[in-house]
């Protein structure tokens, strides 16, 4: 198992004991995480798995494709910083990784 902290902007933390291969949006929805719906259930269509990445993060995590910087295009709020969980699977690396969550979103 993998930890994962989910950030609001407010500050609450929501830590998720995560397996690994399931995406961050998955851990997210199953423990029922405010901020991450995943309303397309992870096909990368809607974009309300939108999260903040730490740039400390960024290296472990899988380059963004074409598809989710055209969903990112129609989300609020997108900084360079910018994911869709949906598209982020977990690894043993990402242990203790720390997702924010958009002001909108929570």
């Amino acid at each position: 198992m993998v930890l994962v902290s989910y950030v609001a902007d407010n500050g609450t933390v929501h830590e998720v004991a995560a397996s690994v291969g399931i995406s961050l949006m998955e851990a997210a929805a199953m423990n029922d995480v405010p901020g991450i719906e995943g309303d397309c259930g992870g096909f990368c269509a809607c974009g309300t798995c939108h999260c903040y990445v730490d740039e400390s993060d960024a290296a472990i995590l899988p380059d963004m494709h074409e598809l989710e910087r055209a969903t990112l295009d129609f989300a609020y709020d997108v900084t360079e910083r910018s994911r869709l969980a949906c598209q982020i699977p977990i690894t043993e690396q990402m242990d203790g990784i720390r997702v924010r969550l958009p002001a909108r979103q929570y």
